[in-house]
């Protein structure tokens, strides 16, 4: 099986939010990962997706989005990003999804060898605009809920770890995060979240046992990456 990433699809099938007002690289967005999709993924492999998928407010609004990337090969494992607002009670997401997509929430998925736990994350401390009365407590909550999907993952698969927000702050110092991924021993990381020349500074690459990786879309040119074939 093989496993693919990437994050910030940015879909706006229901609401009035065009990309392209944030630069040319985001021209022609859905037509491109669409596009790259076909050529690269196959039906029995899995597809990643770490938030931000869909611009919508509402639930409702937010189906016609979640039918465009369920139409699309392979099966698709979605979590929550900060831009997510249509995404309410779990329950009412994962009865919403189309057959092939699953809903990752303070729980943890095994897809033959290969088994994905993961959280939202947030801003890390020390990071540009830390805010400790506000950021501390959303911080420490999402290390929480990292560590119960952690908890939940099947200790005889491959252990992959999706994250919306990266791992680190901008100076790369360990976090709770990094960790929950040393302790439980996840391999791969995947992120997104950061876009245009905030890329720049993300690290990707390996670090204490474990690689990581960042799949925003524009970064990855909006093309689903190859993380994992076994």
């Amino acid at each position: 099986m093989r496993v693919f990433a990437l994050a910030d699809l940015h879909l706006s099938g229901s609401v009035d939010k065009p990309m392209d007002v944030f630069g040319p690289a985001w021209d022609n967005h859905l037509a491109r990962i669409c596009t790259a999709w076909l050529e690269s993924v196959r039906e029995e492999d899995l597809v990643l997706i770490p938030g931000d998928i869909s611009w919508a407010m509402r639930l409702q609004e937010a189906e016609t989005d979640l039918r465009t990337i369920a139409a699309l090969p392979g099966k698709k494992l979605i979590l929550r990003g900060n831009h997510d607002y249509w995404w309410n009670s779990l329950s009412k997401v994962r009865a919403a999804l189309p057959e092939g997509m699953y809903a990752l929430q303070n729980d943890a998925f095994a897809f033959g060898d290969v088994a994905v736990a993961g959280s939202r994350g947030w801003v890390c401390p020390e990071s540009a605009g830390f805010d400790e009365a506000e950021d501390r407590p959303i911080y420490e909550r999402e290390v929480l809920r990292l560590g119960l999907s952690l908890s939940h993952a099947p200790k005889d698969k491959f252990l992959v770890c999706m994250m919306h927000y990266p791992p680190f702050n901008e100076r790369r110092n360990p976090s709770g995060f990094t960790e929950l991924f040393e302790q439980y021993g996840v391999k791969r990381v995947v992120y997104g979240h950061l876009h245009g020349k905030a890329c720049r500074n993300a690290f990707e690459g390996e670090r204490n046992g474990v690689e990581y990786t960042l799949c925003s879309a524009d970064h990855l040119e909006f093309k689903p990456k190859l993380i994992l074939e076994l």
